[in-house]
């Protein structure tokens, strides 16, 4: 179930759980004051706090968290850092502006791995590259799209056959399919750490924070959390799809859960069913399709299904997901999931971003749409760079801007028809 104003998930993040324990940082008890206050500790708060710390070394930063790290949205997602935009992104015809976002994604996932290095924290980041695959018509179609826009921006690619794919994979399911070499994978419950590790030692962190109400009192942005208040003038909501529920992004976002599953580590003879490739990643060409990982340590891992602003019971999603895998690896049959779980996306309606100052010391950054590891950190960065007066890309031009969504019940309406289409449509890919 979701919590009025933040996600409180059913099951542990699977990767997190495979992770040494770790100390959280106690949670907010006393009232503060400070200069900046950031809702929020995944890759868009991060790099927003790093960054302002380097443009205001003397201003007071703080950041609260309603998990802990590892434990929260950021270690719940599938682990690719893409390169380059995603397909959905993609229009031939606007080559310069996509090579515009091109360039900084990649500026952005160079200062990722440079804060890997340095942290010494093992989080399995490998640029493995990443196949997109299609078993029916609707995602060949999608896939021929996004050929066309790496042929027009001038990346490359390789084309896939059937007989290929199953080559490098392990599976006869896909028809079609297309590598790119352009994403690293990664264990993303030890990325955020990684990242976090990174953080100025003087910027204070709660954990297990959660912002209950956000409100204007004079000159200054009040923030009521469980135990105590924070006094800020500044204000970085960087809780994605969660934001609307402080009041931003009503009409902007939706909060859809998707869930995953991973096996135990596999014996020899079953890994070398899965393909050439020691690990590897695939995700769908269409948008509902299902988002597989073969990773270093052996497991396999399978994400899909969705659920509209709450999430799912366990039994449900794990029923769902042992479905998608099989059809995809039969030979899995005696193989039980070790770790099920889900995680909140902040979904709009048109793949646009909610970014920017929506209100005086008031910035915002949600929308990630499924790909907010990179452009997350990136968008973190320029906020930081926005509210300190640097001069910025228009990131509402470059990515896109989150158009308006009809108010419930029309909302929760219209998204599951769209959805029942898409997954008709889609039904081959899933």
């Amino acid at each position: 179930m979701t919590n009025l104003t933040y996600p409180h998930y059913l099951q542990r993040s699977g990767w997190n759980a495979l992770l040494p324990t770790r100390q959280s940082k106690p949670p907010l008890s006393l009232d503060i004051k400070v200069d900046v206050a950031i809702i929020g500790a995944g890759y868009t708060g991060i790099a927003a706090a790093k960054r302002w710390r380097e443009l205001a070394p003397d201003d007071e930063i703080a950041i609260i968290d309603a998990s802990e790290l590892g434990e929260g949205t950021p270690g719940r997602n599938s682990g690719f850092l893409l390169e380059i935009a995603l397909a959905n992104d993609a229009n031939p015809e606007q080559i310069r502006r996509m090579r515009e976002c091109n360039r900084l994604i990649g500026q952005t996932m160079n200062k990722i791995v440079r804060e890997v290095e340095i942290s010494g924290i093992d989080c399995a980041l490998e640029r493995t590259g990443t196949y997109r695959a299609a078993a029916g018509n609707a995602g060949r179609k999608s896939l021929l799209q996004y050929r066309s826009f790496l042929q027009a921006v001038g990346l490359p690619f390789e084309n896939l056959d059937r007989q290929a794919m199953q080559q490098r994979l392990g599976t006869s399911f896909y028809r079609q399919g297309l590598y790119s070499p352009h994403c690293y994978l990664a264990q993303p419950a030890a990325l955020i750490k990684a990242l976090a590790q990174q953080l100025p030692r003087d910027i204070q962190c709660y954990e297990n924070t959660p912002a209950t109400q956000l409100r204007k009192a004079g000159n200054a942005w009040l923030i009521e959390t469980p135990a105590a208040t924070i006094e800020a003038q500044t204000v970085v909501l960087a809780n994605n799809a969660f934001s609307k529920t402080l009041g931003i992004g009503k009409s902007q976002l939706v909060a859809v859960y998707t869930y995953a599953a991973i096996t135990k580590p596999l014996d020899e003879a079953m890994l070398a069913s899965l393909g050439s490739d020691k690990s590897w990643g695939v995700l769908p060409a269409h948008r509902l399709g299902s988002t597989l990982r073969k990773t270093q340590d052996g497991r396999l891992m399978v994400r899909s299904f969705y659920g509209y602003e709450k999430e799912t019971q366990t039994v449900a999603v794990t029923s769902e997901l042992r479905k998608n895998l099989l059809r995809r690896f039969p030979q899995l049959e005696d193989t039980p999931f070790d770790r099920v779980w889900g995680g909140a996306i902040g979904f709009t309606m048109n793949g646009g971003t909610l970014w920017g100052e929506v209100k005086p010391g008031l910035f915002v950054s949600a929308g990630c749409n499924g790909g907010g590891v990179v452009k997350g950190t990136l968008f973190g960065e320029l906020l930081a760079d926005l509210a300190n007066g640097q001069e910025v890309p228009d990131v509402p031009k470059l990515f896109g801007k989150a158009n308006w969504i009809p108010p419930e019940p029309w909302r929760a309406i219209g998204f599951h028809l769209l959805a029942a289409v898409e997954r008709f449509r889609g039904r081959a890919e899933i």
